[in-house]
């Protein structure tokens, strides 16, 4: 019997409608060369719930999620939703509410280098050769989920974690680690923050389970300055929130560009959220000129991880090496004088190689 899934999909703002359809014209590819069925359902989020709606998702997204096997997530926010103003809506809070609602508590950031692409990265060729690190970041917990309060001409943020929030993040990234290279860092700020401490404790509790992954203990800071020095010594990076919103978008600069990296938010309840990283893109938005590579590679990430069907998710990824090698490039990605493709020539090209 062919398998089937349903996927919600959140276009969102700004460029994400261009994406998520550029990214479901390779699914219409893959599904049919890998014999399984898939089925979309929608729903409204971002600044286009609240155009819509008034709120920044609509009610019941996250129990409609739940019923699906993935989502997958355009980009959400712009220009034209910013406000400092608490009583009114905004995009990201759709996206905090999204989280928090299929209870998504690591949030994976692979960030691997193309060798097509050596040269867009400011970093120098034979520093990020064969770079393929994999960022697992806390989503739930820290900073920006602690109790924060301006009073007069003071405020205060709290991070505030449990064992139970870190040992689900690190047992969840050694599983992953296991399956790589069988060597995890664990970042954290264990020498000033008792937040940390803890942190560090549930690192090695999580090692002593997976004696196999060998365990480094990294100050951020350090962290920091070793992505860029020598960022090859990474297999699998395991931070908490605050940290890892920092290190990851550090990170993603490795590859020259943000436009070609996917990410996945991962549920505790078995539905996982897949968007690329780089936003909403308003000043591009509209004019078939974003590079819909990294939500390609997202799906690609949704089918491995959602799907269990490996074999198409390397497909997809084969694919956009394929195209990137034979010069395949958007306006992000190409060198003064190469031709540069519109979104949609770009995902012909991906389809191309499948």
């Amino acid at each position: 019997m062919t398998a089937a899934y349903r996927v919600m999909v959140l276009s969102g703002d700004g460029v994400g409608p261009e994406i998520v359809a550029a990214a479901q014209r390779v699914l219409a590819v893959v599904q049919r060369r890998f014999d399984f069925a898939l089925t979309y359902e929608e729903g409204l989020i971002g600044g286009r719930a609240i155009d819509e709606l008034g709120l920044p998702m609509e009610d019941g997204l996250a129990a409609r999620c739940r019923t699906c096997d993935a989502v997958l997530l355009g980009a959400v926010g712009g220009p034209k939703w910013d406000t400092t103003d608490p009583a009114k809506p905004r995009p990201e809070q759709g996206l905090l509410g999204m989280r928090k609602g299929l209870e998504l508590f690591a949030n994976l950031r692979p960030v691997k280098s193309f060798a097509a692409l050596a040269a867009n990265s400011t970093i120098k060729p034979e520093v990020i050769a064969g770079v393929d690190i994999m960022v697992v970041r806390e989503l739930t917990g820290g900073v920006y989920f602690g109790k924060s309060e301006r009073i007069g001409d003071t405020a205060y943020d709290t991070m505030l974690y449990t064992d139970a929030e870190c040992d689900r993040l690190l047992d969840y990234a050694f599983g992953l680690a296991a399956a790589r290279r069988g060597l995890l860092h664990s970042v954290d700020k264990a020498n000033v923050l008792e937040s940390s401490r803890l942190w560090r404790a549930a690192a090695l509790r999580a090692a002593a389970r997976r004696p196999a992954v060998e365990l480094r203990h990294m100050l951020v800071d350090n962290c920091a300055m070793q992505l860029i020095r020598e960022p090859r010594q990474f297999d699998v990076i395991a931070t908490e929130n605050l940290f890892g919103d920092i290190l990851s978008d550090e990170a993603a600069m490795l590859t020259g560009s943000i436009g070609m990296l996917p990410s996945a938010s991962v549920g505790a309840g078995g539905v996982s959220l897949y968007e690329p990283i780089h936003g909403s893109a308003p000043d591009i938005a509209g004019r078939g000129v974003v590079n819909p590579c990294a939500t390609i590679l997202s799906v690609a990430m949704m089918l491995d991880l959602s799907f269990a069907q490996t074999a198409a998710a390397r497909a997809v990824e084969v694919a956009v090496e394929a195209a990137l090698a034979d010069g395949a490039r958007t306006a992000d990605i190409a060198a003064a004088g190469e031709p540069v493709l519109t979104t949609e020539a770009m995902t012909d090209r991906v389809i191309a190689a499948l």
